[in-house]
């Protein structure tokens, strides 16, 4: 029986809806498409903050670097970078429709100041009954540690939870977990999904 549903922030609940902000960088760089992306996400001072063991600033700091940004270009980058990243409030009112019958939690590989952002720009710790943030436990997707903390912290087993993400390798370390996993993908129907999963929505 499904007793929790757990969902991921970056790429589901919030996703870029306009990336013309973070083009218009590469163009002006004269970067290859999706290399601004790379650099912000992929770098080792990003891989390290995402376990809390580097600030948001070294990570921009080593954007900066790298780029030959001084200070007034890293700020508007930075604006641009996140300024086309949306809420998706009908996928947060599903969420909160799902209590008080499910658990409900989110699950994000995020850097050391990401509950700031999650709590105070997005308001989704009144949608969740728990958000688990990699940086602040020092464990990240795939790694199968987080899954079982996550279930733990909802007071649930883990075949007991349905866990949502955008990237494949975590949908296949949940599974591999124990939990069910929902691949998420533009344009999924994902009330129908869940429903495929063993949660029952609401109509």
């Amino acid at each position: 029986m499904i007793r929790a549903v757990i969902f991921d922030f970056g790429g589901v609940i919030v996703r870029t809806a306009d990336a013309a902000g973070r083009r218009r960088w590469e163009e002006q760089l004269e970067l290859p498409p999706k290399a601004l992306e790379a650099l912000v996400f992929d770098s080792e001072p990003a891989k390290r903050a995402t376990l809390g063991q580097a600030t948001e600033n070294e990570v921009w700091a080593h954007v900066a670097r790298t780029l030959n940004l001084d200070d007034a270009q890293l700020q508007a980058c930075q604006r641009d970078f996140w300024g086309g990243d949306r809420l998706d409030t009908e996928l947060v009112d599903l969420i909160q429709s799902l209590r008080p019958r499910y658990r409900t939690g989110i699950l994000s590989n995020a850097w050391p100041r990401a509950r700031t952002a999650f709590t105070e720009r997005f308001g989704l710790d009144a949608a969740v009954d728990d958000i688990l943030i990699s940086a602040e436990v020092g464990l990240a997707k795939p790694d199968p540690r987080i899954y079982q903390l996550a279930a733990e912290r909802l007071g649930v087993r883990p075949e007991e939870a349905v866990f949502v993400d955008d990237y494949a390798p975590n949908v296949e370390a949940a599974q591999a977990a124990g939990m069910r996993a929902i691949h998420f993908r533009a344009g999924l129907d994902v009330r129908a999904a869940l429903r495929a999963a063993g949660v029952e929505t609401p109509a």
